[in-house]
């Protein structure tokens, strides 16, 4: 009686462990290749900016297309390279989706149109 004790007990542990070790979590957002995006861009010391903004436009549309939500910063990231080849429209719209996203943002997003829009009219 023991050993079948000890056997199904045995058993028991056996499929609890293999199911947590299966489960893995969902990430809480959909980062594609971005953090690559972002390491090729400080490593290039900007170089390429139109590359980059290619390369993330078409991460997002991956991203959207999955179902998954954009990572904080992407939005803010697209638009200061917007900024670099001078699109002042597009920093400020992704200046501003980063906003409606990542309420929080909120006065950082606000405080680089600010000086953006100061560095322009000087």
């Amino acid at each position: 009686m023991k050993r079948h004790l000890a056997i199904g007990f045995t058993a028991g542990l056996a499929l609890v462990l293999s199911g947590c070790a299966n489960h893995q979590q969902k990430s809480l957002y959909g980062w594609g290749n971005y953090q690559d995006q972002v390491y090729d861009h400080f490593k290039t010391d900007g170089n390429g900016n139109e590359q980059q903004i290619a390369a993330l436009e078409e991460n997002l549309q991956k991203i959207r297309s999955r179902g998954e939500a954009v990572p904080p910063g992407y939005h803010a990231h697209l638009g200061m390279l917007y900024a670099a080849i001078g699109k002042e429209d597009q920093l400020i719209q992704e200046l501003q989706t980063e906003k409606s996203l990542f309420p929080e943002s909120t006065p950082y997003m606000d405080f680089l149109m600010r000086n953006y829009k100061k560095g322009v009219t000087k």
